[in-house]
């Protein structure tokens, strides 16, 4: 039978895990009101960068007594600040599921040397949280961005713990529920749920992890961008704006357009409703098929944003092949860029579906991976 080409195509086909899809509608007039040329420690320059911490805020229902910093060097910078500057005083106990999580054991036990107690779980997996001591200071991802598995819930970290969580969020936040009084850091980069641009990252601080920056003095050397204390005491100007280098004013106003679309489709439950819409439409395709699944094995740990799929048929030769041809077929066609698998997961497709990506763009695609799924078996036959 003839493989027929799918009669509508994606408007939109951006669905890379990172940059992500900017806001619908964007357009670079949206950034006229970018202070260029401008100090970012001048007034304007404050404002806006106070104005994308208190908006953040609001969006994400941030407790008051919590800390937002705008840091260098995107999520990965904010991950290192905080694992460079609290570690230390109590055991620490790493847990990964894919190859984020991973880095961060690797600069914890490699780099700080720290006797980390680790928990790992293969891509598809998640470690037991049941299993985990709070009272160490426990490090771990709350979506797999390459593994497409997330936390599905915070019910099993305690929030009387004795250690500090440390998590790093950056393709959960804005999409996913986070429990504020279960974290005490939160990391992410705009670039992810909200279509930013790259480059900065957020670093979110409880009570408890400020009160370990006071009394901790690390036995390592700190560089400059990762030092949030003088004299025994928090800086407080990081989290007011004062960055600790300089900012890219045209991203902070990229951000600022981003947080206002947010509030626009209803804020973070708005928000959360879009990824899960665009995540179910890839859920039910896939049930609908035996020839495709979700790389996550518990529906209850799938991730809404970045859905990992593999492909299940027996005809299939060269998993790793099969799949990059897929996806090069996808782009040549012009329907889905960027969907291959993370270079370090298994082989398959990665699919965005992330708030600033429209189902509509999603259910468009869906026949067009059946499409070149066909094309690529009858190649191979």
């Amino acid at each position: 039978m003839a493989n027929t080409l799918p009669a509508a195509r994606p408007a939109n086909p951006r669905f890379s895990s990172g940059p992500c899809a900017k806001i619908p509608g964007f357009d670079l007039n949206m950034l006229a009101d970018a202070p260029l040329g401008r100090s970012h420690r001048a007034a304007v320059g404050k404002e806006k960068l106070a104005k994308a911490i208190d908006t953040t805020r609001e969006i994400l229902n941030v407790p008051a007594d919590y800390r937002i910093g705008i840091v260098p060097a995107s999520d990965t910078g904010a991950v290192e600040m905080a694992l460079w500057s609290l570690l230390g005083p109590r055991p620490v106990e790493m847990l990964a599921w894919e190859s984020f999580g991973s880095g961060w054991v690797t600069d914890v036990v490699k780099q700080l040397k720290l006797d980390a107690k680790v928990q790992t779980a293969d891509y598809g997996k998640i470690v037991d949280f049941g299993s985990v001591d709070f009272d160490r200071d426990v490090v771990f991802t709350w979506n797999g961005t390459t593994s497409g598995v997330r936390l599905p819930n915070g019910d099993q970290i305690p929030a009387d713990r004795g250690g500090l969580t440390i998590c790093d969020a950056t393709s959960a936040a804005f999409a996913m529920d986070l429990p504020w009084d279960k974290l005490d850091v939160v990391t992410f980069s705009w670039q992810k749920v909200l279509g930013g641009e790259g480059g900065h990252g957020v670093l979110i601080l409880s009570p408890r992890a400020v009160e370990r920056l006071e009394s901790h003095t690390p036995a390592w050397p700190l560089p400059k961008i990762f030092r949030m204390t003088k004299g025994g005491k928090l800086i407080e100007g990081i989290f007011k704006g004062e960055t600790i280098n300089t900012p890219s004013m045209l991203c902070v106003e990229d951000y600022l357009v981003s947080l206002e679309w947010a509030k626009s489709v209803g804020g973070q439950k708005g928000l959360q409703d879009r990824a899960n819409a665009n995540a179910q439409a890839v859920w039910d395709f896939c049930d609908a098929r035996d020839w495709i699944a979700n790389l996550a094995e518990d529906p209850a740990t799938a991730s809404t944003t970045s859905v990992c799929l593999k492909f299940t048929d027996d005809r299939i030769k060269d998993g790793a092949a099969f799949a990059k041809a897929v996806a090069k077929r996808l782009e040549k066609e012009g329907v889905a860029l960027d969907i291959g698998a993370y270079r370090d997961a298994p082989a398959g497709l990665r699919i965005w579906c992330g708030s600033t990506v429209e189902t509509a763009d999603v259910q468009a695609l869906l026949p067009w991976i059946e499409w070149a799924f066909n094309e690529e078996i009858a190649a191979q036959a």
